[in-house]
């Protein structure tokens, strides 16, 4: 423990190991170069390259695979992100979308990251949380919900020096303002849970006060870029993990650079976790019934004509739900 207040800091290369609800995070960047005709990368990368084409091969990304009894929550910072699965639903989100994807009783999909731009760089960043769903959660069936940059709520402060603070709001609340609904059957659906995730700015120097939640409570603050950060008197170097006593009012000032923080804060769900791959459940037996009826069913049959499909260079961000019977755009949440 470096203090009563801060439990424990780790420095993060890629993944983020988190508490209970929260499973882990995975933290990608990476610098694509321009675009070939096919939205890979011009050159093929290699170890020295910084970027990864993941499970692709010609665009990166992860191909065709399967999930069961947890959430991913996917927080899209800079890049495209395509979307496929078993359900016959498909979307394309990017820079400030997040999409929320319940895995349930088991799903397949795929989540390519095809590069749009011809004449210039691809930066790509994203967040991925895997945030574990109670015992009777893990036995609905799956569904996803996109959150979509135009929708998401913000609380825009103004410090008592003038300098400008933004709390997007993933989950939970904050000072009053409501997020979006999480799908229904998700631990974070119930406010009772306090399931809290919000993604921080504040200009160099800024200062802000987070409120404190239960004692019960896990709670983690992700330093993802700026130059320091000031948590409780304590300095944090740019990409630390900080676990934090959750019935503590926090104060953090920002260094000499804009700050960004992820907020992870929730009550645990207090089942057993069993995690083998991308399935997590509560116990072996159930992995092992898990990945039989994966063998004999694949979740669901695959409807797409590859397992790496992407849409075209100019489709637009959108989401198709119920087999692709709806479809959703967020131009309409500009009017």
């Amino acid at each position: 423990m470096v203090n009563n207040v801060i439990y424990k800091i780790t420095s993060i290369d890629f993944r983020l190991d988190l508490k209970d609800p929260f499973l882990f995070t995975a933290h990608h960047i990476d610098h694509f170069p321009a675009s070939n005709e096919n939205m890979g990368p011009i050159s093929e990368s290699t170890k020295d390259e910084p970027y990864q084409m993941y499970f692709g091969d010609v665009v990166p990304g992860f191909s065709e695979h399967p999930h069961t009894g947890f959430e991913t929550i996917t927080l899209v910072e800079s890049g495209y992100v395509d979307h496929f699965d078993s359900l016959g639903n498909s979307g394309r989100y990017s820079a400030g979308d997040v999409q929320w994807l319940s895995t349930g009783n088991g799903i397949e999909h795929c989540e390519m990251f095809p590069l749009i731009h011809l004449d210039k760089p691809n930066p790509f960043e994203l967040f991925q949380i895997w945030f574990n769903s109670s015992p009777e959660q893990k036995k609905q069936n799956p569904a996803y919900k996109m959150m979509w940059r135009e929708q998401i709520p913000h609380v825009k402060l103004i410090d008592q020096y003038n300098n400008n603070i933004d709390i997007r709001i993933i989950s939970g609340s904050f000072q009053g303002t409501e997020a979006l609904s999480r799908p229904i059957h998700s631990w974070a659906a119930d406010s009772k849970n306090k399931v809290n995730i919000y993604m921080l700015t504040l200009d160099a120097h800024a200062e802000i006060y987070i409120p404190s939640t239960s004692k019960t409570s896990n709670r983690f603050a992700y330093f993802y870029q700026g130059s320091t950060l000031n948590i409780q008197e304590e300095l944090i170097n740019y990409k630390q993990l900080v676990e934090l006593k959750p019935d503590e009012i926090i104060h953090l000032k920002a260094g000499e650079k804009e700050a960004r923080i992820l907020w992870l804060e929730g009550e645990p769900i207090g089942a057993p976790v069993a995690l083998r791959g991308p399935f997590v459940l509560n116990n072996e037996q159930e992995l092992n019934e898990a990945f039989r009826r994966y063998r004999v069913t694949h979740f669901g049959k695959w409807p797409w004509p590859s397992i790496a499909p992407v849409f075209k260079r100019d489709q637009e961000r959108f989401a198709s739900y119920k087999g692709g019977q709806e479809k959703e755009y967020p131009e309409r949440f500009n009017k």
